[in-house]
Parts: C-alpha cells; sequence; structure tokens
C-alpha cells in the first residue's frame, strides 16, 4: 500500500503563477479599506473603454483646434488598440480571469472578455504615450502616473492578474510607440 504522498503529484506554481499571487497578497492589505477601495473602483471604471483618456483628449481639446483635431486622432487610435488587444491579442492567449468567492464593495462592469494582456493597462500606455506629445514634463509625469493608477486598479479589483497587467503595460508602450511614429496626434510643422 502506498501513502497519498506518493501517488498524488505535486503541484508546484509556475514562475508567474508566484508572481501573481505574491502581488495579489500585497493588494490583499488594502481591498476591503475606505476610502480606498472607492478610489479604485472609480479609478476602474473611468478606465473602461478608454473613458478618462478620451475625456482628457476633449478637454484639452477646448484650447485649440490642433488639440481638438489631435483628441478625434485619439479616439481613432484607441478603438485600434482596443480591436488589436480585444479582438486578435486576447483570444490568442484565453487566459482565465481572477476567480473571486466575496461580493465585490462596490458596483463594478464585468468584462467578457479574457484575461490576457489587460485593455486598461495598454490603453492607459497607449494613450499616455500618445498624450506627452507636447506636454510639459510634470504632465508627463501626471499622465503615466494616472495610468499606472488605472492599470494597477485592475489587480486591486481582481478583473485581473499583475501579469496581465504587466503584459498589457508592455504591449501598451510599444503600440504607443508605433502609433506616435505612424499616427501622431499632432502633425510636425514644416
Amino acid at each position: 500500500m502506498t501513502s497519498i504522498e506518493e501517488t498524488e503529484p505535486t503541484h508546484e506554481l509556475s514562475v508567474i503563477d508566484r508572481f501573481d499571487e505574491r502581488v495579489d497578497e500585497f493588494f490583499d492589505r488594502f481591498r476591503g479599506t475606505e476610502p480606498t477601495d472607492r478610489i479604485i473602483y472609480a479609478l476602474t471604471e473611468l478606465g473602461d473603454f478608454g473613458l478618462i483618456w478620451v475625456l482628457l483628449a476633449f478637454v484639452r481639446g477646448l484650447r485649440s483646434e490642433e488639440d481638438g483635431r489631435a483628441a478625434w486622432r485619439l479616439m481613432a487610435v484607441l478603438a485600434a488598440e482596443s480591436v488589436i488587444i480585444n479582438g486578435i491579442v486576447k483570444t490568442q492567449f484565453k487566459r482565465e480571469r481572477p476567480v473571486i468567492q466575496e461580493p465585490r464593495p462596490h458596483r463594478l462592469r464585468i468584462p467578457l472578455s479574457t484575461s490576457f494582456p489587460s485593455g486598461h493597462s495598454s490603453t492607459a500606455m497607449v494613450a499616455g504615450v500618445l498624450l506627452a506629445q507636447k506636454s510639459s514634463t510634470p504632465t508627463k509625469v501626471a499622465l503615466f502616473g494616472l495610468g499606472g493608477l488605472v492599470a494597477v486598479s485592475r489587480i486591486h479589483v481582481r478583473i485581473h492578474h499583475a501579469s496581465d497587467v504587466a503584459g498589457g503595460l508592455a504591449v501598451g508602450l510599444g503600440l504607443g510607440a508605433i502609433a506616435r511614429a505612424v499616427f501622431p496626434l499632432y502633425r510636425r510643422r514644416r
């Protein structure tokens, strides 16, 4: 007769799973606290469909016709980014989203797409790269800081694994650099 330990295979977590687990444990310190939950849930909701970036672009667009045209170009780029991430990339990975058992403290739209990479994170970086054009250094820092907060909000609300967010940030920076080169918000002056 063999013991259970001898017949059951051991299950080791991958490096990515261990990373996700450790980051999730870190966020457990802040989950369930107010006003943290309320602020983070609001940030994640503002990130839905790139809303926060479109709003910022159109507020900036009130300054001039050039800024107004740039806002429309940003919307077009973010629409293309969404098709690439949600329509193409996520369908290749088919990663499941985190599963939670307890009720959420605030209302939250649950996406139907798969988990990797995080679309909120990708969108935040694409928007940051493009909106950073013609921005002062403090504005650039604020844009990328806000993008980082929107990205990590997805971990806090348990809609994405930390590795999904890291992947989204990386993909978004790459797509943002390509978009800036091919389809800049502001036309170069001759």
